[in-house]
């Protein structure tokens, strides 16, 4: 198994008891606890008309953690590129670069974040981003690119700055695209694993090596929940379980501490669907994660880079577990050399 390197991806949402302010905190607190210990990256989402999320203005929030960390990077994860134009990102983003230097990642998706509704609101316009959504990925690229690929129109100061593009995708259509434009891949398999093992076997199959890239990168992003016993972890996880059942019954819920009893509070078939996500999720003890990132290696194939999305209550606790995540991760690497 080749060295996974490891990361996290914030969707900044609000805590039951908490608010809007204290979530924005609390998303720098994790950042500045992440860096401490040396993590790869930090992402954050991009979500419009979400109460319970504060990720709608990401380029702010990544300005914002970049300015209380030193040497993390700091990313998108994603920017929704149908939502915006490609000359505004790259200027934003630019900017950014000039700040904080080259702590910055850009990664892109091709849905809106949202409803359609919401998304018509964000360009009231017609468009079809989704559909552009190629075009528009290779044109932010060319705006941060070489003086001499420039046309009329700029990025200032985006000109050179070079910053790495990441492809996200929770289906297989992205995986062409960063096959083609031989990109790194970002596999949304925390909310969305259905499709992981076939995209990701088109991005490698695929893949055509470019000056970005000389081989496939293929980064996935996975629920991380670790406590130091296996049931404390899946005690932790009711958390998990509750979020995405507000979510699939159309309900606007704040992260909710964890429940002794999922049945309390929901149905026989939601909490069913509960526990399908665990098997789909990294969840318990060091040597339990260990084994399941094993097992995720033998079912997907070799992998770069982990990014781990972790709904725990306990700030303490999701620090934690995210210290655990990098631990265990540490081990199998070294086991490797």
């Amino acid at each position: 198994m080749k060295k996974i390197r490891y990361s996290a991806l914030n969707l900044v949402p609000i805590r039951e008891g908490s608010n809007e302010r204290e979530a924005i905190d609390e998303m720098v607190q994790l950042a500045q606890s992440l860096e401490e210990i040396s993590y790869e990256r930090y992402w954050i989402a991009e979500h419009h008309n979400a109460p319970t999320l504060v990720s709608s203005a990401t380029a702010i929030l990544i300005q914002h953690a970049l300015s209380h960390t030193k040497t993390l990077r700091v990313g998108s994860g994603g920017i929704m590129l149908p939502n915006h134009a490609p000359l505004v990102v790259a200027e934003q983003f630019g900017t950014l670069h000039q700040i904080y230097g080259d702590r910055i990642d850009i990664g892109l998706g091709r849905a809106p974040g949202t409803d359609m509704a919401t998304a018509n609101a964000l360009r009231r316009e017609k468009h079809d981003g989704v559909y552009q959504f190629p075009e528009e990925v290779k044109q932010l690229i060319q705006y941060m690119g070489p003086e001499t690929n420039q046309g009329y129109v700029k990025a200032i100061p985006a000109v050179e700055s070079e910053i790495p593009v990441y492809i996200l995708g929770s289906s297989t259509d992205s995986a062409h695209l960063a096959a083609r434009e031989g990109l790194p891949y970002v596999f949304a398999g925390h909310f969305a694993p259905q499709q992981m093992k076939e995209a990701l076997a088109i991005y490698r199959e695929l893949f055509e090596p470019s000056e970005y890239l000389d081989r496939p990168y293929v980064m996935v992003g996975l629920n991380v929940i670790m406590a130091d016993t296996y049931d404390e972890a899946l005690h932790l996880a009711t958390t998990q379980a509750q979020m995405f059942t507000a979510i699939t019954r159309g309900r606007s819920q704040k992260m909710q501490p964890p429940l002794k009893d999922l049945n309390s509070v929901m149905s026989p078939q939601e909490v069913a669907m509960a526990d399908a996500r665990i098997q789909q999720s990294l969840v318990g003890d060091k040597a339990a994660v260990k084994k399941q990132i094993k097992d995720f290696v033998n079912n997907y194939g070799e992998i770069d880079e982990i990014i781990g999305v972790s709904y725990i209550y306990d700030k303490e606790k999701q620090v934690q577990s995210y210290q655990y995540f990098k631990e265990v991760l540490d081990e199998l690497n070294s086991e490797t050399e």
